[in-house]
């Protein structure tokens, strides 16, 4: 009797210590639910679009992997400011949290209004230049410049929700998302098929819709920055711009953004070969890359909260509450990617079917659902420990190492599986999971050195 009670006492203790399994998931459920629910936006974009057609699902798709390739340096720039507001509010200095918010918007606003403006006006000639068909390219154009509407808000959106994370307050932004998600799948109802008495602009209304649906977010999302509770605590009214704490989010936030980046344009050229082989082909790829994304949001959602956690604790001078956060994520998110992967090979069918009633493309999907419920897994694990990181402010290294691998392993990798082997769309995911599998190598062993401990931000 008295063992059994040691034991419960010490299952209570370890539950109560920071960096927890509990105190990570209380902080990712959230987190979690918003990603998903993010991507729940897109999601129904392409399952509302692909009772068009199989090239306006592969159309979504293209125009919105480039049109993220080109506005992902903005945004994982914007996610910095979850590192700087954490590490602040672990150091307890409470009052000095808002201002990051601020030197955040400050930093990307005008770069971010100009670069939409280039964005416009190149999108053609760049889906063009990509060499897929010219009704897909006209389709994927249609899409993007309904999306660019919405470009600015995007940024600042992620700049006010990393702001909210890095205070441990995952809760608001997810309320705020299932709001704009509302908004957008109504709109897209009405924009793509014409109801309600709204036009049938096809894909580009669905753009529109989710541009409609950013801005809310955005706005939604600063009434709650401005909020009386938010003034008092973490100062949160508007300041003037301070160069030095701008110089300090830049050198640390550019190279996230730079990783993002160089990483998502060779992803989107993995996505141009595959458009290349055919639209039925793309179309599969698109499917899978949706049912794909509600696993990576799983795993990018614990590695928010994870991040917040490092951070915090990196603040605090907890080096190992730091190590337990990002050991408790990893557990997690092992835990919920092994899940889906059964959904994956267990009924690969109903989940195709959500997009799709093509036979072409349901064949061709098959085989990939069985390939991703693997390569979720895996991704977790990078996705996770690159978010423990960025929380500790190590942020270099990751950039460098990504950008190389990106380059050096993924495109060669996937041209020899799919191209000069002659393995199709199959032969190109599988040419995806070697990177991932080696990148997510990286991040962890990197973790497990403990260079992260030594830096200051």
């Amino acid at each position: 009797m008295m063992t059994a009670k040691l034991e419960v006492a010490d299952v209570r203790a370890a539950r109560s210590l920071p960096g927890s399994i509990s105190e990570v998931a209380l902080l990712a459920y959230p987190a979690v639910l918003q990603t998903m629910s993010d991507t729940a936006m897109h999601v129904v974009d392409a399952a509302m679009v692909g009772r068009l057609g199989v090239v306006e699902l592969g159309a979504v798709g293209l125009g919105g992997i480039w049109l993220w390739t080109m506005l992902v340096f903005f945004v994982g720039t914007a996610t910095g400011v979850q590192t700087f507001t954490a590490q602040t509010f672990g150091s307890r200095d409470l009052r000095a949290c808002g201002r990051w918010a601020w030197q955040g918007l400050y930093v990307l606003a005008l770069p971010a209004l100009v670069w939409t403006g280039i964005l416009a006006l190149t999108f053609a000639p760049l889906m063009h230049f990509l060499g897929a068909s010219p009704h897909m390219s006209e389709l994927a154009t249609a899409y993007a410049h309904g999306r660019l509407y919405g470009a600015p808000a995007i940024i600042g959106s992620v700049v006010l929700a990393s702001f909210f994370r890095g205070l441990g307050d995952t809760r608001t932004p997810l309320v705020v998302t299932v709001v704009a998600n509302l908004l957008n799948a109504a709109l897209a109802y009405a924009l793509v098929f014409g109801q309600f008495g709204f036009p049938a602009w096809g894909v580009q209304g669905a753009g529109i819709a989710t541009a409609v649906a950013e801005w809310t977010f955005f706005g939604v999302m600063l009434a709650a920055l401005l909020r009386r509770r938010m003034r008092d605590r973490f100062r949160t009214r508007p300041v003037a711009p301070e160069w030095t704490a701008m110089r300090r989010l830049v050198r640390t936030s550019a190279p996230i953004g730079g990783q993002w980046f160089l990483d998502m344009i060779s992803f989107a050229l993995f996505s141009t070969v595959i458009a290349r082989m055919g639209e039925s082909q793309m179309a599969a790829s698109q499917a899978m890359l949706q049912l794909l994304s509600l696993s990576f949001m799983q795993a990018y959602g614990i590695s928010i909260a994870s991040g917040a956690l490092v951070g915090r604790f990196v603040g605090a001078r907890d080096l190992e509450a730091a190590e337990r956060s990002h050991r408790s994520a990893l557990k997690l998110g092992l835990t919920l990617a092994a899940v889906v992967a059964v959904l994956f090979v267990a009924v690969p069918d109903a989940l195709l079917s959500l997009f799709t009633a093509d036979p072409t493309v349901l064949a061709l999907g098959r085989p990939l659902l069985a390939l991703g419920a693997l390569f979720q897994v895996v991704d977790a694990v990078g996705i996770i420990a690159g978010g423990s990181l960025r929380g500790s402010g190590d942020t270099r290294w990751p950039f460098a190492m990504q950008a190389s691998l990106a380059w050096v392993l993924r495109l060669p990798l996937v041209y020899v599986l799919a191209v000069y082997l002659g393995g199709g769309v199959v032969g190109a995911w599988f040419g995806e999971l070697g990177y991932v599998a080696v990148l997510s190598a990286a991040w962890l062993l990197r973790w497990r050195a403990g260079n992260w401990r030594a830096i200051h931000i």
